[in-house]
């Protein structure tokens, strides 16, 4: 093995911390770069600055910041259309979000709201048969997602936390986004009516939202109820099903705030 002077190391050391490169380094005192790196690594963790393996980021574990609302827009896309697996090549939990292709802009909007809550950590997308699903991995989504568990979400209680409640209130329309881009639709119907003899056909948009969880429809309606939309339950086979708002003041406050699909 060989052994390198003390005052080869310390020159090193000095110009390292000069803002010299490691290649530089080593090329000028002839010393290995993987030499080179190793003293400056042992340099930082004396004096306290080595970073060492990247620290993941988690609002409910370390106190970090929350983006409150890309959480509130993806806590609606987890509940409509999302998955946790806690098992995985990557060894790390993964969020995946199923998305339509015909709305591009929707998996756009996903992939930045999961970016937003989770800074730290690479999303990716993985094409299937007229989909994208959207994932992000972290050892921290069952923190961030408690409503995470075995089987499918209408099999099993879903209740917010007390304080994912506080996000969604203070953030209410994105958590609507959430719930309508996943499990949702803004349609046209129409109809036709006889006036003065003659036929006319009458258009009017309607918000459809679909889940068969009765938790999860109860928290779309109840924030439906804070911001004034009126609703109605629509029945499938003598079961609760859709949530449909259909009132024109309704529909045009969830124009403003909603939108199509995109």
């Amino acid at each position: 093995m060989l052994f390198h002077p003390f005052e080869t190391r310390r020159q090193a050391l000095s110009l390292l911390r000069e803002g010299m490169s490691n290649a530089e380094v080593a090329r000028l005192l002839h010393v290995p770069k993987g030499t080179i790196g190793y003293w400056k690594h042992v340099d930082l963790a004396k004096r306290g600055e080595n970073p060492g393996r990247k620290r993941s980021f988690c609002p409910r574990c370390d106190e970090s910041p929350l983006a409150d609302a890309a959480y509130s827009y993806l806590l609606g896309l987890y509940l409509g259309d999302g998955h946790i697996s806690l098992y995985s090549e990557h060894r790390a939990p993964s969020l995946m979000i199923t998305l339509d292709d015909a709305w591009p802009g929707i998996q756009d909007e996903c992939e930045a709201a999961m970016r937003a809550v989770l800074p730290g950590n690479a999303t990716c997308r993985v094409r299937r048969t007229g989909c994208h699903n959207i994932k992000v991995y972290s050892q921290h989504l069952p923190c961030l997602f408690p409503q995470h568990g075995p089987g499918k979400k209408h099999d099993r209680e879903i209740r917010l936390e007390s304080w994912q409640q506080a996000v969604v209130e203070a953030h209410p329309w994105g958590f609507v986004r959430g719930l309508i881009h996943s499990d949702g639709c803004r349609i046209t119907n129409w109809t036709t009516r006889v006036v003065g003899g003659e036929r006319k056909r009458y258009e009017y948009p309607r918000y459809w939202f679909t889940n068969v969880s009765d938790d999860i429809r109860r928290l779309y309606t109840d924030t439906l109820d804070r911001l004034g939309v009126e609703w109605t339950s629509c029945f499938r086979h003598g079961v609760p099903y859709n949530i449909s708002v259909a009132r024109k003041a309704s529909v045009a406050l969830m124009d403003q705030h909603v939108g199509p699909k995109y």
